[in-house]
């Protein structure tokens, strides 16, 4: 029970986009494990999905490494993560299966998904870069995969290797359009299609966040300027407070002075009236 609990997020403990982005790389591993395992698939389309595998696993050991860098307590990062370096060494077979574990994080997200929403919106930036991460990998997979087996066989196909379909995905998808690789079937221009448009939209995405780098501030300069403001308007404030400090000093000394001439007065006349 103590394992299991470990692999599955407090609820307290809202993740990161870039650790959402890691468990949908995950899931998505997870399908390209299991395909690669039960699927009978040709030997192209094999290396395909082994160059994808291999991949995502430099992508989870980058993260991997990356935040055991910058952890405090690196044996307790290492404690509580090492199943995802294991997991993530793409030349093992076995340690493959290791994954099917990371599942129970994207289940738990997954139930989590209403208190994930606000988290992921108040960090634009990185929920930005994650999400173009996951849907560069996904796009990648999907269309060179799906592309290679419906042109294979195909006389006039000039889409035969992996590497063909990995590079005619790259090509079509960053809008360029070489030429040297094209689809020849119906369904080789559908899903040509379909990359053609999420391709404008991946790299409309790319534009406005390089945009925003460069015009909106960054987020520690807003808090930087926030703060500066803050503390002129508490300059200000106590300025006031002081000012009015002394005109309530001057105020009371006035009065003290009234109440004693006030007194001084009646005392003088009374002493009059004995003489």
């Amino acid at each position: 029970m103590a394992d299991k609990k470990r692999w599955l997020l407090h609820p307290e403990q809202a993740p990161t986009p870039f650790q959402l982005a890691m468990m949908m790389l995950s899931l998505l591993s997870v399908i390209v494990v299991l395909v690669l395992s039960f699927a009978q698939l040709d030997s192209e389309t094999n290396r395909l999905l082994l160059f994808v595998d291999f991949s995502i696993c430099m992508i989870f050991l980058t993260y991997f490494f990356v935040n055991l860098f910058r952890a405090d307590n690196k044996i307790d990062y290492i404690k509580h993560n090492w199943i995802d370096f294991v997991a993530s060494i793409p030349a093992i077979e076995p340690l493959r299966l290791a994954r099917l574990f990371q599942i129970l994080r994207v289940i738990r997200l997954i139930r989590m998904t209403q208190s994930l929403i606000i988290p992921i919106i108040k960090q634009r930036r990185q929920a930005t870069l994650a999400s173009l991460l996951v849907a560069m990998v996904t796009i990648l997979t999907f269309a060179s995969v799906l592309m290679l087996i419906v042109e294979a066989g195909v006389p006039e196909a000039n889409i035969h290797t992996a590497e063909d379909a990995i590079w005619w995905t790259l090509v079509t998808i960053s809008t360029v359009g070489y030429g040297d690789y094209y689809p020849v079937t119906a369904a080789g221009h559908v899903i040509g299609g379909v990359v053609i448009v999420c391709g404008v939209s991946f790299f409309g995405v790319i534009s406005g966040y390089m945009a925003s780098l460069f015009i909106a501030p960054d987020e520690s300069e807003k808090l930087e300027t926030q703060s500066q403001q803050i503390r002129c308007e508490l300059h200000e404030a106590l300025a006031r407070m002081e000012a009015n400090q002394g005109v309530l000093m001057k105020q009371i000394e006035q009065l003290n002075m009234q109440l004693k001439e006030q007194q001084e007065g009646p005392e003088d006349s009374s002493e009059n009236g004995k003489r």
